[in-house]
This record gives C-alpha cells, structure tokens and sequence, in this order.
C-alpha cells in the first residue's frame, strides 16, 4: 500500500489546485453574469473533481492512519466544513452580490488555511505564526 502514498499524494494536490481554481472561476462567472456559469460542464466537472479529491484524501488517510494524525486531519476536516459553507454562499446563498465577494474572500482563506495545515501538518497551519 505504501507504493501507491506518492501518486495519491500527487492526485490529490492536483485535485485540490483544480478545485480552488475551478472555485475561483465559477466565483468571477457569477460576480460577472457570465453565460459560461450555466454550461454543462461547469455544473459537472467540479463534482468529478472534489470526488477524486475527496476519495484521493480517504486513500491517504487509510495509509497513513489517523489516530496519529487526528489533529491537523481534524482541522482539515473543519476546515473543509466551513469552506463548503462558505463556498455556497459565495455561488449561490449570498443574498447580494456584496456578500458573494465577502464569502468567497472568506472562502479562499479558509482554503489556504486547509492547505497549510496539510503542508506543516499542524493543526493551526499558518494561524501559528500569529500565535
């Protein structure tokens, strides 16, 4: 099982790139009225992508265990909860536009901070330089 840590680890830093670029483009689509947040694959591919993400992050747990890791797991785990809060109301919740850029401002470090936690291992990420 130990051969297949590097490719997962890769998948899933890929799949974690292509989601936040993905949310930040479907993000400006909507700031932007743009037709291109209706098409077919805008509505599909983020979900193909967060699935590899997410099953990619299973498959690595289920490598590196997670009773030794709990804690920066855990706050990643946290923070992928707030970031998808945040996410649908950055796209689709927020009732102005005004708060759709709040949101997704708020959503985009959230989203540094899941990837610091997972870069340092700590579960305060880059919240630890401030404490």
């Amino acid at each position: 099982m130990g051969d297949y840590f590097l490719p997962l680890r890769a998948l899933h830093m890929t799949c974690a790139g292509l989601s936040i670029a993905g949310f930040v483009l479907r993000w400006i689509w909507m700031l932007t009225n743009s037709r291109l947040l209706h098409a077919h694959a805008t509505k599909i591919l983020p979900h193909i992508i967060d699935t590899l993400l997410l099953a990619s992050a299973i498959a690595l747990v289920a490598i590196i265990g997670f009773s030794a890791n709990a804690a920066w797991l855990g706050a990643k785990i946290a923070g992928l909860v707030v970031y998808i809060a945040l996410g649908t109301f950055a796209l689709k919740r927020g009732r102005t536009k005004g708060a759709r850029v709040v949101y997704g401002v708020l959503a985009i470090i959230v989203f540094v901070f899941i990837a610091s936690v997972a870069r340092t291992h700590d579960p305060l990420g880059f919240l630890r330089a401030m404490a």
